[in-house]
């Protein structure tokens, strides 16, 4: 089964999603980083979707219902690199993907996530 790397900087994991996302693939990502913010004691989770031209309804729910996970493990999410189009149907599918943080770019992720623990 085809899984999306989780990557750890310190108290942060960092998923980069380079594949188009199925449903499947979308569960698994939001079981496997849940485990790892547990496992790795994770305050901060990025979530890179760059290379995401489209994103339906339904990954869009897994995208806030994995920052309300992530919340009530005590961590924070930062999603970056949202194309225009993206962000479009996003707002034309009435997601407002409550609990996420976004930043242009994984850098101003980073430092979002950062200047948060203060």
């Amino acid at each position: 089964m085809d899984r999306i790397p989780i990557l750890r900087m310190g108290r942060l994991l960092l998923v980069t999603i380079q594949v188009d996302m199925h449903d499947r693939l979308a569960m698994t990502l939001q079981d496997d980083l849940t485990s790892r913010i547990v496992k790795d004691r994770a305050n901060g989770v990025l979530i890179d979707i760059s290379a995401l031209d489209i994103v339906d309804s339904f990954i869009g729910r897994m995208i806030s219902n994995t920052a309300a996970m992530a919340k009530i493990l005590d961590a924070r999410t930062v999603v970056v690199g949202m194309q225009p189009a993206v962000a479009i149907t996003l707002v034309e599918l009435g997601l407002t993907l409550d609990g996420v943080r976004t930043a242009l770019n994984v850098e101003q992720g980073i430092q979002l996530l950062q200047h948060s623990e203060d």
